[in-house]
């Protein structure tokens, strides 16, 4: 049960874990993410540039592609992974030289509409079947992020890209699409992230005879709300309760006579009956049972007093894997392991995030956005709450989860959160160490 001093409903720890990446240039672009939601192939004009020294003039064709999101239905702050398909190029090689496998690294945008504007930057690996001298390019990939920042539905339509080739030059193939925007080909519907549940209750005394009133005071409410203070059994209600108005700035005061023998905790909330997102956590109440025992009996009383949401790391710094100039290969390794113990006995779960810098190094730094993780989570035995591992993908600079655990009746226990850490660095990048911070809060 929560304790006075455990009365807000999160409680924030941050641990820094320092990630170092050794020599290396490695491809550009990350993991394609997965098709999520009804997405549609679209054609557009296309206006695209060869190179110069192809003594070509510019090709109006016709482009197809496809945009895909991991997760069509995101909240306002989540991070959406974008994959921009081109189906088929209006390009083509644009010289009669065969062009080997694997020269070939796109570049785009994916326009975004509706509810949020903007571009989303769209990068594909260096990677790609033989091409035949003025033979099609083949289909491609692209990927990026972007963070939600306002509710409702958000268009995502293909946008201009570029392909360049490293192969005896380097060359761009630039196309653009004529007449902007192009089609809609995904859309995603983004709720109201609410706001954190800060609600509090702290009582004047943590036990009492039964009829004896308990003083409590709180805050986090809603300015002028209806307020229910109540006793527990456990996680049941007792009949216990009190109302009072909320204050202007959320604050409340009063007192409870509690009777219930049964009661372990009281809780306050708004609303007909107790939410984690309205409500507090309980508040510890022991009520002393003053019934005079039998001669030659004795009344023994135990107290399980609550604790903290805590996490400790193994440690503060990861080597990641050496990978060769030029070679294409991510730099990978492993997170600690974070033990996260929930000891505070309320209905409250919780959630661990990471996010992390810019890795900089010689000259150059790597974009946030390509390092990407595989979480997974385990859960000591005997533990109330079950924990969830957080969903591979980008971490980035907006965050991602790494681990979590939901609101229940009871929830506590002990957990131990990892991941497997990938490195994507675009092709060329100077030799020599790059190094980002990636921060955990526990929540």
């Amino acid at each position: 049960m929560g304790s006075p001093r455990n009365g807000r409903s999160s409680r924030r720890r941050r641990w820094a874990s320092l990630l170092g990446a050794t020599a290396l240039a490695v491809t550009a672009g990350g993991a394609l993410a997965c098709p999520a939601g009804a997405a549609t192939d679209v054609d557009f004009a296309t206006h695209c540039i060869p190179p110069a020294i192809a003594g070509l003039p510019p090709i109006d064709g016709t482009t197809t592609a496809r945009i895909t999101v991991d997760n069509t239905s995101p909240e306002v702050g989540d991070t959406v992974t974008v994959t921009y398909t081109v189906v088929t190029a209006a390009a083509a090689n644009p010289t009669a030289i065969d062009l080997p496998a694997d020269i070939m690294t796109p570049t785009g945008k994916v326009t975004l509409g509706g509810a949020q504007a903007g571009d989303v930057t769209v990068a594909g690996p260096r990677k790609n079947d033989p091409v035949p001298g003025k033979a099609a390019f083949p289909s491609f990939s692209m990927t990026g992020t972007f963070t939600v920042t306002s509710p409702g539905a958000i268009t995502l339509a293909p946008g201009d890209y570029n392909i360049h080739t490293s192969y005896i030059l380097e060359l761009d193939t630039v196309c653009t699409v004529t007449n902007p925007p192009a089609p809609v080909s995904e859309t995603v519907t983004a709720a109201d992230n609410p706001p954190a549940n800060t609600r509090n209750l702290g009582l004047g005394s943590a036990s009492g005879a039964p009829g004896d009133p308990v003083t409590f005071t709180g805050g986090g409410f809603t300015p002028g709300a209806t307020v229910t203070v109540a006793g527990r059994s456990g996680s049941d209600p007792t009949a216990d309760r009190t109302t009072v108005t909320a204050g202007s700035s959320g604050g409340i005061s009063g007192s409870l006579v509690v009777n219930d023998p049964t009661t372990t905790g009281v809780v306050a909330y708004e609303g007909s009956a107790w939410t984690a997102e309205l409500g507090t956590p309980p508040a510890a109440y022991v009520v002393i049972d003053d019934t005079p025992v039998p001669e030659g009996s004795q009344r023994l009383t135990a107290t399980v007093k609550a604790g903290d949401l805590s996490m400790a790391q193994a440690g503060d710094s990861v080597t990641m894997s050496t990978v060769d100039f030029g070679s294409g290969d991510p730099s990978t390794g492993d997170l600690n392991t974070v033990t996260v113990k929930d000891y505070r006995g309320g209905p409250a779960g919780w959630s661990l995030t990471g996010k992390v810098t810019d890795f900089s190094g010689p000259g150059a730094k790597i974009d946030a956005g390509k390092l990407s993780w595989t979480p997974a989570c385990t859960t000591k035995a005997g533990s109330p709450s079950t924990c969830q591992a957080g969903s591979p993908g980008v971490v980035g600079g907006a965050g991602a989860t790494l681990a979590s655990a939901p609101d229940g009746t009871l929830t506590g226990g002990e957990f131990t959160a990892s991941a497997g850490l990938s490195l994507d660095v675009p092709a060329f990048t100077p030799p020599g160490a790059y190094a980002g911070v990636l921060t955990l809060t526990l929540t």
